[in-house]
C-alpha cells in the first residue's frame, strides 16, 4: 500500500523590491491626475488652451474653499508675523519731539555745561526754542564746585543759552547746599542764575529763607534779596569770650548795593497826586486863631483922650 503523503503548495515567495500598497495608491493617483492634466494629444492651441482652463478653473475653486476653511486658524499667524506701525498722533506729527535730549557746551570762560531733559518739543516757528520736561542742567563754579539744577519743565534758548525752568526748581551745589524755588531764570554763558519767588536754602551752615536770590562772581557769590531769615547752625556762643560776626568782604557788600539800587530803580513810582500837577508838595500853613481882644475900660479911654 501506498503511504498518503499530504501535498505541498508551493507558497508564494516574497519579493524584497516590491513595492508598499500606500505607495502604490498614491503614485497610481498622481499618475490619474497627471493624465487628466496632460493635453499631449491636443494639437490646436486654442483647444489646449481651453483644455488647461477647464482642468484650472475648478482647482482653483478647490484651493480657495480649502483657503476660506483655513482662514481663522491662520489670521493670527499673521498677524504675529506682520510688521504693522504705530499709530500716530497728527497733533504730534506737527512738532518736533525728542526723547532724551541733551545740550552740551561752555560759557565764555570755557567751563562746560549739560542741558538735559526727559522730553523736548520744539516751539512752533521757533527753531532756537526748546520746551523741555524734567530739566536738568549741570555746571561748574568759578571754584570748580559742581552745581545741578532741576525743574519740571523748561524752556532753552540755544542761541542765547538761557535757560527758564518752572515748577520745584532745585539748585544744588557740592557742599551739600540746597536751595529750592518755583521759578529760576540760567545764564550758562555768564555761569549765573537767578529768581524773583520765594526760596529755601538748607546747608550745612544753617537755613535761610528770602524773596529771590542772585548767583554773581560766576557762581562763587549767592545774595538774597527782599525780606530773608537765616538760622545758623554751629557752636553755642559763650558769654565769657564772645565772638564778633566776620566782616562782609568788600566785593560782596558792593555787589549787594548795586543789586539793591537795581531793585529800588526798577520798583513802579508811587503815583501822584491830582491836586498838585507840577510834583512839589506845598508847605502846610500854620493855623491862625484869632487874637481875643480885651475891651477897653471907660477909665482909659478917658485917660488916653486927655
Amino acid at each position: 500500500m501506498r503511504s498518503l503523503r499530504p501535498a505541498l503548495v508551493p507558497r508564494p515567495q516574497r519579493r524584497d523590491d516590491a513595492t508598499p500598497a500606500p505607495v502604490s495608491a498614491v503614485t497610481g493617483a498622481m499618475s490619474r491626475l497627471a493624465a487628466m492634466w496632460s493635453v499631449a494629444g491636443v494639437d490646436n492651441p486654442y483647444s489646449r488652451r481651453v483644455a488647461l482652463l477647464k482642468r484650472a478653473l475648478p482647482a482653483l475653486g478647490v484651493l480657495l474653499l480649502l483657503l476660506i476653511a483655513v482662514w481663522p486658524r491662520l489670521a493670527p499667524i499673521w498677524e504675529r508675523m506682520r510688521f504693522a506701525f504705530p499709530a500716530i498722533d497728527l497733533r504730534e506729527a506737527r512738532e518736533l519731539r525728542m526723547l532724551n535730549p541733551r545740550y552740551a557746551g561752555t560759557d565764555r570762560l570755557g567751563r562746560p555745561y549739560v542741558v538735559t531733559a526727559a522730553v523736548g518739543h520744539q516751539v512752533p516757528d521757533r527753531q532756537d526754542l526748546m520746551s523741555l520736561e524734567r530739566a536738568r542742567a549741570e555746571m561748574k563754579s568759578h571754584s570748580g564746585a559742581d552745581i545741578v539744577v532741576t525743574g519740571d519743565t523748561g524752556i532753552y534758548q540755544s542761541q542765547t543759552q538761557l535757560l527758564d525752568l518752572l515748577g520745584n526748581v532745585t539748585l544744588t551745589h557740592e557742599n551739600g547746599t540746597r536751595f529750592v524755588t518755583q521759578r529760576a531764570r540760567l545764564d550758562a554763558a555768564h555761569n549765573t542764575a537767578e529768581g524773583n519767588d520765594p526760596v529755601e536754602g538748607h546747608g550745612p551752615s544753617g537755613d535761610i529763607t528770602a524773596q529771590g536770590f542772585r548767583i554773581f562772581d560766576k557762581g562763587d557769590t549767592v545774595i538774597f534779596t527782599g525780606r530773608s531769615e537765616t538760622l545758623f547752625r554751629g557752636a553755642k556762643m559763650t558769654t565769657a569770650n564772645p565772638r564778633q560776626p566776620p566782616a562782609v568782604p568788600v566785593a560782596v557788600a558792593a555787589t549787594a548795593a548795586r543789586v539793591e539800587a537795581q531793585e529800588r530803580a526798577a520798583a513802579p513810582r508811587a503815583a501822584k497826586p491830582a491836586s498838585e500837577p507840577h510834583g512839589t508838595p506845598h508847605p502846610a500853613k500854620p493855623e491862625v486863631k484869632p487874637s481875643r481882644r480885651t475891651p477897653a475900660t471907660a477909665d482909659a479911654v478917658g485917660g488916653k483922650r486927655g
